[in-house]
């Protein structure tokens, strides 16, 4: 008794026979038949009488089109990106955004310190896009994504009297960066829209801002005794050793900042450290048990992991007293006088404890960047905890480390003749970042694979339906082939665009998720492109029914339905794998067209329309190019890579054309 065939060593068997003639599928598939004599002729294997089937004659064609080998080698590497890419992103997912990353350019140098600077680091701050750095000869140093959105500024142009100073203090915000010379002399650049660095007649008028402080402009501050100059998103402060604070910058950004103003223009007095969050000042007053705000338990009666969640601050102190703290954009680190370090504040759902440490060690540093801490100890180790989106909370091992500095999102670890020992971190964007902050190269991959994955559904959606109506069709033909080709008919009569626009302002009314969303826009164009083909295997169908191959079975009494699937499917199956993929191109620019127009895939979820739809505006056109521009390429190019392979196979397929053609 004849064992039946496995269905899927039938499909592998009916394409072998389609793409590469009968003789590879009898090679391949039929063992049970013994070894064919090799003929030799002059001591060689002569294969003068080989046959070489239409098919294998269509493979060699193609071979020797260069452009064609090129374009299945793009799109088997792009499919092997789009795919395989995300597995290579375990830190990414489609909401993460990042106000202080937003529409910066294409650039890996966040942590490109310079050669002047890496022997003899006095001090490095960030607090965005850029870092500057302060050798300890008093020089400054920018690096990192340097021009500053639409405004034009380049912050990495430092002003000519700051290069000609020596200076001993140096802080970066947002959008500028404070330094203060050795004999006081006070500086700023970058962005003033919000009286960041300098007063004006505009600032001075503006009630939601905060001045600088007048001994702060005319130098009056001696550098001796400034204990720390720090800047938060769009403000400033500058504390000195007997407590006297200077605060100014936006007070919009900062609720709490009248609290760290003083009474009369005076500047505060009494504080012993100070620091920004994204949105509050915090501070340390003298009495170095608690988080001083101006606001009532702000700090001190939030989600704690110091001695347990909740956990009232005098409670916990128990005595002890806070000496330093600083912030991230949420939370804030408290070194205590016994070496521990407490957290106080909001955390975000990927912050850890604070590490243990060795037996006998103990902290004596700890700086804050926009998500995480980094620590340094007694015995020279270094740790880092808490946000960890770009790995800077991953800090390598560190010997002999003296100082720490922690950016937005990099750390630096620092021997005690400023070299610079290690750093982690985020090196910056190969795409750069969208109007939220998100990584463009990250999400072109996540994107890419929504955009394929809606192309190849739609497409096997299609030939389901288009191959099985056609063959029927032209196979039986009759009443049959008019009642289908009608209904192919009235499916291919309906306008694909007008359609989805329509349904897309029925469904606006619908709540539905966009793991359903993006199932009916495959299962839509899957259904609305059947048609294109059923009219091509109907056609081929029309002409293989009067083969002799298919009279003969006639003639054995083979089944009707299994001569139009068994003997006649294989053999046209090149022709519908030339549309398949002409098709599979056009599905993924429908996907991106209707994402573009807003029926497609939505905002977190990426597709490579969506992408293209919110870079769609004068300002991105013009400002923000890497927004448009990689997507629209990678797009562009994928898709005419996938219709020169399909060109390529209809020339190669058509016996009438030549090499050269």
């Amino acid at each position: 008794m004849k064992k039946k065939e496995n269905v899927f060593r039938k499909l592998a068997r009916w394409t072998v026979r389609g793409l590469l003639g009968p003789q590879f599928e009898e090679k391949w598939f039929k063992k049970n038949e013994g070894p064919k004599e090799i003929v030799y002729k002059d001591g060689v294997p002569d294969d003068s009488e080989l046959i070489v089937s239409p098919a294998m004659q269509v493979f060699q064609r193609f071979l020797e089109r260069k452009f064609a080998v090129i374009s299945v080698i793009v799109v088997l590497v792009m499919f092997a990106v789009v795919f395989i890419g995300p597995h290579y992103m375990p830190k990414y997912y489609d909401a993460y955004t990042e106000v202080t990353q937003k529409d910066l350019p294409p650039t890996l140098d966040f942590m490109s310190v310079p050669k002047a600077l890496q022997n003899n680091i006095k001090m490095i701050d960030s607090y965005g896009s850029f870092s500057v750095g302060l050798s300890t000869d008093g020089e400054v140093f920018v690096w990192g994504a340097t021009k500053l959105g639409t405004t034009k500024i380049d912050i990495g142009d430092i002003p000519e009297e700051v290069q000609n100073a020596k200076i001993a203090y140096v802080a970066a915000g947002i959008d500028h960066i404070i330094a203060i010379g050795e004999d006081g002399s006070y500086y700023g650049w970058g962005n003033n829209r919000f009286g960041q660095y300098e007063n004006t007649e505009a600032t001075l008028s503006n009630p939601n801002l905060a001045p600088v402080p007048d001994d702060v402009v005319n130098g009056n501050l001696d550098p001796v005794h400034i204990k720390k100059l720090t800047c938060g998103y769009q403000a400033t402060a500058i504390l000195m050793d007997d407590g006297t604070l200077y605060v100014w910058g936006n007070k919009q950004a900062y609720s709490n900042m009248d609290s760290f103003l003083g009474i009369d223009g005076e500047p505060k007095t009494g504080m012993k450290d100070v620091d920004f969050t994204l949105n509050y000042i915090v501070g340390l007053d003298s009495k170095q048990s608690s988080v001083y705000t101006g606001t009532r338990g702000l700090f001190n009666t939030a989600r704690t992991n110091i001695g347990g969640a909740g956990e009232k601050m005098m409670d916990f102190l128990n005595g002890r007293k806070i000496t330093t703290l600083t912030a991230t954009t949420t939370s804030v680190a408290l070194l205590l006088d016994d070496g521990s370090i407490a957290l106080v504040g909001d955390f975000p759902a990927d912050v850890v404890d604070v590490p243990q440490l060795r037996d006998g060690d103990y902290f004596t540093d700890v700086e804050g960047g926009t998500y995480h801490y980094t620590g340094l100890t007694a015995q020279g180790h270094v740790y880092s905890f808490g946000g960890d989106h770009y790995y800077q909370a991953e800090a390598p091992q560190v010997n002999g480390a003296k100082k720490v500095f922690a950016g937005a999102f990099q750390s630096y670890a620092v021997d005690g003749n400023g070299s610079l020992l290690n750093k982690w971190g985020l090196k910056g964007y190969l795409f750069g970042t969208d109007d939220r902050g998100a990584n463009i190269a990250e999400r072109v991959v996540a994107g890419g694979r929504i955009t394929m994955t809606v192309g190849a559904v739609a497409v096997i959606i299609e030939i389901i339906l288009g191959v099985s109506i056609g063959l029927i069709s032209g196979y039986f033909g009759g009443w049959v082939d008019i009642f289908l080709m009608r209904v192919a008919e009235v499916f291919g009569s309906i306008p694909l665009y007008p359609f989805m626009l329509i349904m897309s302002s029925l469904l606006a009314q619908v709540s539905m998720s966009t793991d359903t969303r993006l199932f009916m826009i495959m299962v839509i164009l899957g259904i609305l492109g059947w048609p294109g083909f059923a009219h091509i295997t109907r056609a081929q169908i029309l002409v293989a029914r009067e083969s002799e191959y298919v009279t003969a079975a006639q003639a054995m009494g083979v089944k009707e339905v299994k001569i139009a699937f068994k003997h006649i499917l294989p053999n046209i199956i090149s022709v519908i794998l030339v549309n398949m993929t002409l098709s599979f191109a056009a599905s993924m620019q429908t996907e991106t067209s209707l994402s573009f127009l807003g029926f497609g895939v939505n905002y977190p979820q990426p597709s490579w329309g969506n992408m293209l739809s919110r870079a769609s505006n004068s300002t991105a056109a013009i400002n923000f190019w890497w927004q448009w521009l990689f997507t629209s390429a990678i797009l562009i190019f994928t898709t005419v890579c996938i219709n020169t392979i399909g060109d390529t196979l209809r020339d190669v397929m058509d016996p009438k054309s030549t090499n050269d053609k």
